[in-house]
């Protein structure tokens, strides 16, 4: 019912208060209760980028090990594999940055009128001859083969200068 929301919504706030302690009570409040591992370490995978991202890169690792280990050898063994992913994220350091800015490029997609702005000829694949003369890929500048990074527009060039990092 109701608890099955709750305890889920209270194990994702201890995680993202950095409460340990917290943070394993709600994870075994669940699992003693019942609730499907798999649910939980699809949740942990969830939090792992939308919580914690790029402050901890390894963090999804961690969340996608702990899914499979459940995956693996189930109810009462992955207990232990959850707690300490649990622990993990509630130590990790906490970053929105990439969550924040995904949320940014869909209200741009969302509020865009008319068609959206077509892809640069210079980003376009160009597989065929017709292609090609008609200038797909044309100027792209294959970054590998350079020591610097290259000066290149990625983005339509409605969008040029847009940065959805910043608010």
């Amino acid at each position: 019912g109701e608890e099955h929301y709750n305890c889920i919504s209270a194990l994702h706030k201890s995680m993202r208060g950095s409460d340990e302690n917290a943070s394993l009570y709600w994870l075994a409040r669940m699992l003693e209760g019942g609730e499907d591992p798999l649910y939980v370490a699809r949740r942990l995978v969830r939090f792992a980028s939308e919580d914690i991202g790029l402050a901890d890169p390894l963090a999804l690792t961690q969340a996608v090990a702990a899914y499979q280990g459940c995956h693996f050898i189930g109810m009462p063994e992955c207990e232990v594999i959850l707690a300490q992913c649990v622990v993990y994220f509630a130590r990790a350091p906490k970053s929105i940055e990439v969550y924040r800015a995904y949320g940014n490029v869909k209200e741009c997609l969302r509020m865009h009128t008319g068609p959206l702005p077509p892809v640069p000829l210079h980003l376009r694949n160009a597989p065929t001859r017709l292609m090609k003369n008609l200038g797909y890929g044309k100027g792209y500048k294959y970054n590998p083969m350079y020591k610097e990074p290259v000066e290149q527009d990625y983005l339509p060039e409605e969008l040029k200068g847009t940065d959805f990092f910043k608010e």
